[in-house]
């Protein structure tokens, strides 16, 4: 179940929904139920985010106006994953995101995160993710 996190400047939502798909896409394409694909974005306080000492207000902007000023993106994946496929996902988000060489900011980190550790209720019962719903051990907690 992989989830994506990305904190940045506040994205509109077309914006928004177009990285979501074009990850969940790149995803489906190797081998990800969309299902189980999740991208949450996150407002960061620009006053808030520093790097270098610097908050990333202070960092220069763009020139052209429309690239990517910062983003900070966390990355839940399985342990399985090798580093082909997160260097290919991590280079697939940047470019997602608008990421260039003159984007003052950008940092993403992969937590290795084992589908037995998350639960997931979508149109059915609550369940871990690796386990079909409904087989032994795969339901939690009464909602």
């Amino acid at each position: 179940m992989p989830t994506i996190t990305i904190a940045s400047a506040d994205l509109p939502a077309a914006r928004r929904r177009a990285v979501a798909l074009s990850i969940t896409r790149w995803l489906t394409g190797r081998g990800v139920r969309g299902a189980h694909v999740v991208v949450r974005f996150e407002t960061a306080d620009e006053e808030r985010v520093f790097t270098g000492g610097w908050p990333v207000a202070a960092l220069p902007r763009p020139a052209d106006g429309d690239g990517l000023h910062h983003a900070s993106v966390i990355c839940c994946v399985s342990p399985d994953r090798d580093d082909e496929f997160r260097s290919a996902l991590a280079a697939h988000i940047s470019d997602a995101l608008g990421v260039t060489p003159h984007s003052p900011f950008f940092y993403l980190e992969f937590r290795p995160t084992s589908p037995a550790d998350v639960y997931i209720a979508a149109a059915g019962p609550l369940h871990r993710s690796d386990l079909p719903v409904g087989t032994d051990g795969s339901e939690g907690q009464p909602r």
